[in-house]
């Protein structure tokens, strides 16, 4: 009841899409949070909690969908109500990451608040007090996975929304900010991770070249200081630097994203291959990282690297960022497999589908592939294409201006997430949890999920947003 008025129709589901989240967010925050972050699943019942391994009660994980991921559903939820209970949750997981920055400027892929367990890491609150010396701690920012950038990116949107005044959040912001800068390369590559700035005589500008030869057996060398696109890690750093130059207007961030967008194109392989490896030694040649990722072309993260190059593009007007993109998309539409995905690799200079055996065995069948890697990845060449064709057609304003425009969400969606809901506020769903005893035999268990969470509060935010639009 609203005022004593009944509400019909789409005024009562909104009505009920914005309960349900504020039961949702009181849930995670009062029942699910660890001082205000999160990891990425949880038994029904709490007992039992995970990240990508199992995980203790004092532990979060920064790895999406955990914490910034989290925290970036609940300040999209306060952009979409107002309502300062969401905004609250968004800040907690900010300082949540802030409370466990490394001293080298990003994260690990987790953040342990148990008093004794938290000293194996090294971390930038230490170097402010004075502790400079590393000694045995860990203090190594990935960016695997979207894991600093996320954690930079749910930093950055908070510290807007507050007006720059939390001087935690905001120190945290640029401290990390400055670390991207530093850790990258002359090329404007950056490594899988890093601990300091690099030796610049050490990484030569080079364009991509194909090996003379290549082992077909795994080598075993260290590559974390590899150039690397795998997983999007390139990709993602340059979208947090783009985010960083609209919230703050330093044209350092602006640069180095387009120095990233450099180094794409110095990355790109000749013919007959002009598409991407997932990482480069430092004569910029593709090369082994682990024993399931060989010297290749990637089907994969190729597509990661185009769609970066459209966003520098729409983001900076450099029509440099644009050239690349028909040659790979040529390569992309003659590589497809018989089924219309791509493989994850591609041999030099053959073309031939590489896979590997359950034994790790590098073969060109894909009979015995492993179960826990994407050796066949989906085809986004049409979804490519038809944003570099937009742009072309319309134009960077008018393709930005479209996507500033709210998408529609389904009244019978919202309906299904408001009825999922537990009288707790819980959604719980069947899942599958991490057996301590084998790790190939998972635990069937009713489990909260902090991936539905996300989007679930993430529809209910467009929902009501969607409904006070004109």
């Amino acid at each position: 009841m609203l005022c004593g008025v009944p509400l019909q129709g789409d005024e009562a589901l909104q009505r009920q899409a914005e309960e349900t989240m504020v039961k949702a967010a009181r849930y995670f925050r009062g029942q699910v949070a660890t001082n205000g972050g999160y990891l990425w699943l949880y038994k029904s019942d709490l007992s039992r909690r995970e990240g990508e391994g199992i995980a203790s009660p004092t532990t979060i994980w920064v790895q999406p969908p955990g914490t910034p991921s989290v925290g970036m559903a609940f300040l999209r939820a306060w952009e979409a109500t107002g309502d300062t209970l969401f905004l609250g949750g968004a800040v907690e997981a900010a300082r949540a990451l802030a409370w466990g920055q490394l001293a080298s400027g990003g994260w690990d892929y987790r953040i342990d608040f148990d008093p004794e367990n938290s000293r194996n890491w090294h971390y930038r609150r230490d170097v402010e007090q004075g502790d400079r010396a590393t000694g045995d701690r860990r203090n190594r920012s990935t960016l695997d996975d979207d894991n600093t950038q996320s954690a930079l990116r749910l930093l950055m949107q908070v510290d807007r929304q507050l007006d720059f005044a939390d001087a935690e959040v905001h120190r945290a912001a640029l401290y990390g900010l400055e670390s991207l800068l530093e850790a990258q390369y002359p090329s404007g590559a950056w490594p899988q991770r890093y601990d300091g700035r690099p030796d610049p005589g050490e990484f030569p500008v080079r364009k991509a070249r194909y090996p003379e030869s290549w082992s077909r057996e795994y080598p075993k060398e260290r590559y974390l200081a590899y150039y690397t696109f795998n997983d999007n890690a390139v990709a993602d750093v340059i979208e947090t630097l783009i985010l960083a130059h609209q919230i703050y207007g330093d044209d350092r961030w602006r640069l180095a994203a387009e120095r990233g967008g450099d180094f794409i194109i110095l990355a790109q392989m000749p013919d007959p291959q002009p598409a991407w490896a997932q990482q480069y030694n430092l004569d910029m040649e593709p090369a082994w990282a682990r024993r399931f990722e060989p010297p290749a072309i990637t089907g994969g993260e190729s597509f990661g690297v185009m769609r970066i190059l459209l966003e520098l593009y729409l983001a900076c007007g450099e029509p440099r960022f644009l050239e690349p993109v028909p040659r790979a998309l040529a390569w992309a539409r003659a590589s497809r497999l018989p089924d219309g995905r791509m493989a994850r690799f591609y041999e030099l200079k053959t073309n031939r589908p590489l896979y590997f055996t359950r034994e790790y065995a590098l073969t060109y069948s894909d009979d015995d592939l492993p179960t826990h890697y994407a050796f066949k990845v989906g085809n986004r060449t049409d979804r490519i294409e038809s944003l570099y064709r937009r742009i072309l057609e319309e134009g960077r304003e008018a393709v930005l201006a479209e996507r500033a425009r709210m998408r529609p969400v389904a009244a019978e969606q919202i309906e299904a997430i408001v009825g999922a809901l537990d009288a707790e506020g819980r959604w719980v769903e069947e899942g599958r949890l991490r057996n301590p005893e084998d790790r190939h035999a998972p635990i069937a268990a009713q489990v909260i999920s902090c991936r539905t969470f996300n989007r679930n509060l993430d529809l209910l935010s467009r929902y009501v947003v969607s409904r006070s639009q004109p």
